[in-house]
């Protein structure tokens, strides 16, 4: 489809990258990856046709279309969301507006059977096929559709883009790419303005979509879902590797492991040859030995390994005091801004250890909350915190309160305390500040950068509560690994917003989310989430988007029932009887479970007045901690079941 032929980029320090060539296919699903000023969105802007390479061509069909979604795009318009996509597709727009006219005309005239009345006739039948062919009657569905599925609420479709904020922008821009189903769609860094559901929405659209896509992402999940080709952009060359992100790595790192061996070897040779080239380059007879020893040297090309590898790096949160038992409550918890209401009525007991993970669709009140739990806003209710509380709050903005007098080194250096201090630089370089960067003023910084180093010295802070919102934003996907790692080992308690699947999988042990102006609380874990929010969209919707059939489902379901006519009378009596009991076991949990939430509910009422210094308080606590114990264990047994359930369906 698309054939990059030798292509290079010069800028005025040099070569960003050079003699490029590759060729990207009808269907092919790319993730292009490389460190930072590598080149990948130079890279896209040169396929999308937006800038040109310096040397080589870029040949592609002239009939093809190309979606492209930049991280800086412009949208100006008094236009509503709806009517931005219903117009953006000319030829549809042509087609709609000359049906209409002649409909029009076709009513107010009376020559029913004169030449050009005919003539109008066949015109709107060949318009009207026409129409039919591009999916014009789907148009307006499929408008609908598409922007739900990335999360604008029906109220919101009439609204005039000019009043979103720029995230939704570019959701909107996204919408328009993904409605005029284009031949190539490029992604730079999608899923930065998406919350979690959007995000899983626009994977099972690109899974089923039928052209191709090149996709820039910091999101190992979306990576792994939706590609199943890397390219990967390193020091000037482009290397093309048959797999998605993981398995990419995994070979990547093998790679890289025999090009460090053959390196010493090298390095290895190449001294031994220097040595030699000393030893006789004085010596008459030896001379012309020494020449051929020089020339040899000469054409050696030396192996530069690209070795960027964190996994040495093991960096914890301190943790400054234990805590008491529970380190926050909340009772009747509300927001309202103006007439609109984001959430009421919130009633809960942080427990001490306890991993959070705060979700919700973007807009329901996630920042929100964070900001009323830290008493940054007013509102409803109450929030107290417990005995030796020591918060920790890393905002969306905490970069803006960075001192930008102080480098990037003193800045971090203030904060640390204790062993970390010998490993500061390897501690930032975790967080992409390396070698001269180190020593540049917080001032000269880029947003991103701001927040990264904001959040590096958020890791040094001693603290037993964290309260983290969208932490991993403007993180690559190695220092998300350093953060979650050292999240992972923390010791004390801590809530999170991230729309980051990969990063809060195996991190939480509970979901808060925000749905219906509530708060509802999960034990599970965000795969299961996800799976049982997904499952109340559509399930077709976003095949019917992409043009894919259903027919693999279909063929699904009759091999399903084929299986289940062979098995024999005997056969389908100890499936029944195994379907029943994991049904039984099901109902059981359920019935426990609301019986332990309700005994829960009824302590943390009572554990609001209560004298910690008391027994009566101990053995009250005892008894809670013993009651959560039953509850985990209950939703394990629960998910167990139904998860075997589901095989059985």
């Amino acid at each position: 489809m698309i054939n990059l032929e030798r292509i290079g980029v010069h800028l005025p320090q040099g070569y960003l990258f050079k003699d490029i060539s590759v060729q990207i296919n009808k269907g092919d699903k790319i993730g292009l990856v490389g460190k930072n000023g590598a080149g990948k969105s130079t890279m896209l802007k040169l396929i999308a046709g937006s800038n040109s390479p310096s040397e080589g061509k870029i040949h592609k069909p002239k009939d093809a279309t190309i979606g492209y979604l930049t991280q800086d795009i412009k949208i100006d318009t008094t236009q509503s969301v709806f009517e931005y996509l219903n117009t953006s597709n000319p030829e549809l727009t042509k087609l709609s507006v000359r049906i209409e006219e002649i409909n029009h005309e076709l009513v107010t005239r009376t020559d029913y059977e004169s030449e050009s009345y005919l003539g109008l006739l066949d015109e709107l039948n060949d318009l009207n096929h026409e129409f039919l062919i591009r999916d014009g009657f789907l148009w307006e569905e499929k408008i609908t559709n598409t922007l739900k599925g990335l999360g604008f609420s029906d109220k919101e479709l009439p609204r005039s883009l000019n009043t979103f904020s720029g995230g939704w922008k570019m959701r909107a821009e996204l919408a328009k790419i993904l409605v005029n189903n284009p031949d190539i769609i490029l992604l730079d860094e999608p899923t930065n303005h998406l919350d979690i559901i959007s995000i899983s929405w626009l994977e099972n659209y690109l899974k089923t979509f039928e052209g191709a896509v090149v996709t820039i992402s910091h999101d190992r999940m979306f990576l792994d879902n939706v590609t199943k080709r890397t390219l990967e952009i390193t020091k000037g060359k482009l290397l093309d590797f048959a797999f998605a992100y993981s398995k990419y790595k995994i070979v990547r790192a093998e790679e890289l492991e025999r090009l460090s061996g053959a390196k010493k070897q090298q390095e290895k040779d190449i001294k031994h040859t220097e040595e030699l080239i000393n030893k006789f380059r004085a010596k008459k007879n030896k001379a012309a030995f020494a020449q051929s020893l020089i020339k040899k040297l000469e054409k050696t090309e030396v192996i530069d390994v690209d070795n960027d590898d964190l996994t040495g790096i093991n960096i914890n949160f301190p943790l400054s005091i234990q805590p008491g038992k529970w380190v926050l409550e909340m009772e009747g918890m509300g927001k309202t801004f103006g007439d609109n209401l984001l959430f009421k009525d919130v009633n809960l007991t942080v427990g001490r250890g306890e991993k959070i993970a705060l979700l919700g669709a973007n807009g329901t009140g996630k920042s929100t909350l964070l900001k009323r739990m830290m008493g940054k806003l007013d509102g409803e209710g109450v929030v107290t915190n417990g005995h030796n509380v020591n918060v920790t709050y890393f905002a969306q903005d905490q970069a803006e309160s960075l001192d930008v007098s102080k480098t990037v080194l003193e800045t971090v250096d203030e904060t640390a305390k204790g062993e970390i201090r010998k490993s500061l630089r390897q501690v930032l370089g975790a967080f992409l500040f390396r070698g001269e960067d180190v020593d540049k003023k917080v001032g000269v910084l880029s947003g991103g950068e701001r927040t990264r180093l904001a959040l590096c010295q958020l890791l040094l802070s001693p603290s037993n509560f964290l309260i983290l919102d969208e932490p991993t934003n403007h993180l690559d996907i190695q220092s998300k690994e350093v953060l979650k790692s050292a999240l992972k080992n923390y010791e004390g308690t801590f809530i999170v917003v991230s729309h980051d699947r990969e990063f809060l999988e195996g991190l939480t042990n509970r979901i808060w989310d925000i749905e219906n102006k509530t708060l509802k609380v999960h034990h599970f874990g965000v795969k299961d989430f996800l799976k049982r929010k997904m499952e109340l969209m559509n399930p077709n919707t976003t095949e019917k988007l992409s043009g894919k059939s259903q027919k693999k489902s279909k063929k699904t379901t009759k091999k399903t029932e084929k299986v289940e006519d062979v098995l024999s009378y005997e056969d389908k009596k100890e499936l029944k009887r195994r379907k029943n009991k994991f049904q039984n076991q099901v109902n059981k949990s359920e019935q426990k479970i609301e019986e332990i939430e309700a005994d829960i509910s009824d302590m943390d009422k009572l554990m609001v007045t209560l004298d910690y210094a008391t027994v009566e308080a101990a053995e009250m606590l005892s008894k809670y901690e013993k009651l959560k114990g039953e509850l985990e264990s209950q939703m394990t047994l629960w998910e167990e079941a139904t998860e075997v359930l589901l095989e059985f369906e």
